[in-house]
């Protein structure tokens, strides 16, 4: 989790950068990549493409296109870390979701924790007016169905090869994401091209370490290694993309990751 943590830091960068393209043909470029990197090594390894239980892999393949054009779309629109803060609530729907999907109990208090991080995000759209309503509402459906795809790794994680469970990523994606290009389709221009390379191949690399990592451990203890991306979001939003914060906006992050990571902490004792 802490390479994938690391990984998925620099992808934000890269995605931040690419802010000018659409952001449904970035998520086509990523899973173009991840499409033909996945099944090269699959093929290598003699391992069945297309897995066991194809219905929970559609349906985690289907997640991830809906969570991912979510998360890149507060990543190009929003403040780096308020755009990562808000992508990061994920645990949270995890661990509510986890109740009904992989039977993982939850303590009260931990619905409180779930109370105090929506305030946090109320804190953030209403003390910085670069963050809409509309941005909010995009930035809880990435997390959401983010924390849909974990629940559905933890009920493959005993019967599907971590890079199958990838595999069905761009499988669903590239459809989808194709269709809205033939009509909306921007070349990219100069070093585009590299930037949305490094996402593929950043990407690529977290996703792998944070699947195995989401197949071998409980779901609550290993999220909590992701909240290090945060600080990584902040100074790179500081010193690359001239961001700066006021303090209300920042105790708005403090209080989302407080309570995500208290809820990982607190969820331990379940596990």
């Amino acid at each position: 989790m802490l390479i994938a943590g690391l990984g998925f830091a620099v992808m934000n960068i890269f995605v931040k950068q690419v802010s000018h393209l659409p952001t449904v043909e970035v998520v086509f470029f990523r899973a173009v990549f991840s499409f033909f990197a996945t099944y090269l090594i699959l093929k290598k390894q003699a391992v069945p493409v297309l897995g066991n239980q194809k219905k929970l892999l559609f349906y985690r393949g289907a997640a991830g296109c809906l969570g991912l054009i979510g998360s890149y779309y507060t990543l190009q629109h929003i403040p780096l870390a308020s755009a990562v803060t808000l992508n990061y609530l994920s645990p949270l729907f995890t661990a509510v979701m986890g109740i009904f999907l992989v039977q993982q109990k939850l303590r009260p208090i931990q619905f409180l924790f779930f109370g105090v991080a929506l305030a946090g995000v109320v804190m953030i759209r209403g003390f910085d007016p670069r963050v809409s309503l509309f941005d909010v509402g995009i930035g809880l459906g990435a997390a959401f169905f983010a924390g849909l795809a974990y629940n559905v790794i933890a009920m493959l994680k005993t019967s599907e090869h971590p890079l199958v469970i990838m595999f069905y990523f761009p499988m669903v994606t590239l459809p989808v994401t194709g269709i809205y290009c033939l009509y909306h389709w921007q070349t990219p221009r100069g070093t585009d091209w590299l930037y949305l390379l490094c996402i593929g191949i950043m990407t690529q690399i977290a996703q792998y370490y944070m699947t195995l990592s989401y197949q071998t451990a409980n779901l609550a203890r290993v999220s909590i290694l992701n909240y290090l991306g945060v600080i990584y979001a902040l100074l790179a939003g500081y010193f690359l993309f001239d961001e700066t914060y006021n303090a209300l906006s920042l105790l708005g992050i403090v209080v989302i990751i407080g309570a995500v990571v208290l809820n990982v902490v607190w969820g331990r004792g379940n596990s």
